[in-house]
């Protein structure tokens, strides 16, 4: 009997966890669409000044490329540390250093700053920083690394590997579609999108990865620095 009522205990807990995990998934489903959304209206909006609509086909796979990818690569590198990791889009609350220093309602940065730079400087600046990301250590990482009634949290420095991931990734994506004809102009907005989120401010990917490793950071921002300057080469 003990182990019957254990065993419907076990799956009413499987049940409820894959409804909170699915409504998880998509939320930020939601989050990822918009954030492609945007990225493509920030690519297109210089072409389309200039009366050029035809960029908005490839600006949308653009987007799509470069956030799937950039997910992913954090994602696997996040299942790798036994943790889950969630992403949305960049919001800003905080407004000073103290606890009670903070907004009621989240101002939704990623989509307001980005297009607002975008329009402002008719095209020329592009922020592509729709998203940011949360992680969180999964109870298997506890019982695994520490014993099954151990407490773990994701350290700064796993933080900062799994946001170091997606840049990489993004950088790989500039590096190897340079070489390919016609796709150089990928390989611009993977550069921008790389320098963009390297910025150690809120909760940019680079500020995850700066407060969890300075040298990782640094590391990270020489090499996006020289790939930027190629891409503005390339304009």
């Amino acid at each position: 009997y003990d182990y019957t009522e254990y065993i419907l205990q076990t799956l009413r807990n499987i049940y409820i966890n894959d409804k909170f995990q699915n409504h998880m998934k998509e939320r930020e489903t939601i989050h990822i669409l918009i954030g492609i959304l945007v990225l493509a209206l920030v690519m297109t909006l210089s072409p389309a000044i200039n009366g050029d609509f035809s960029f908005i086909g490839k600006a949308i796979v653009f987007s799509i490329i470069l956030i799937g990818i950039n997910i992913s690569a954090k994602k696997f590198v996040a299942h790798l540390l036994d943790s889950d990791i969630e992403h949305e889009i960049w919001q800003w609350g905080r407004f000073g250093f103290k606890p009670g220093w903070h907004l009621k309602k989240t101002i939704p940065m990623g989509i307001i700053l980005p297009i607002i730079l975008s329009i402002y400087s008719l095209g020329a600046i592009k922020l592509l920083t729709p998203l940011t990301y949360e992680t969180r250590a999964l109870k298997k990482r506890a019982a695994k690394r520490f014993g099954p009634f151990s407490f773990t949290e994701m350290t700064d420095w796993h933080n900062a590997l799994v946001g170091a991931a997606g840049i990489i990734a993004i950088l790989l994506v500039a590096f190897i579609s340079y070489w390919y004809a016609g796709l150089e102009t990928l390989s611009k907005f993977a550069t921008f999108y790389a320098f963009s989120n390297m910025i150690p401010f809120s909760k940019l990917d680079g500020s995850q990865i700066f407060f969890g490793s300075r040298v990782l950071w640094a590391t990270l921002s020489i090499i996006t620095l020289i790939f930027t300057a190629y891409a503005f080469a390339l304009v």
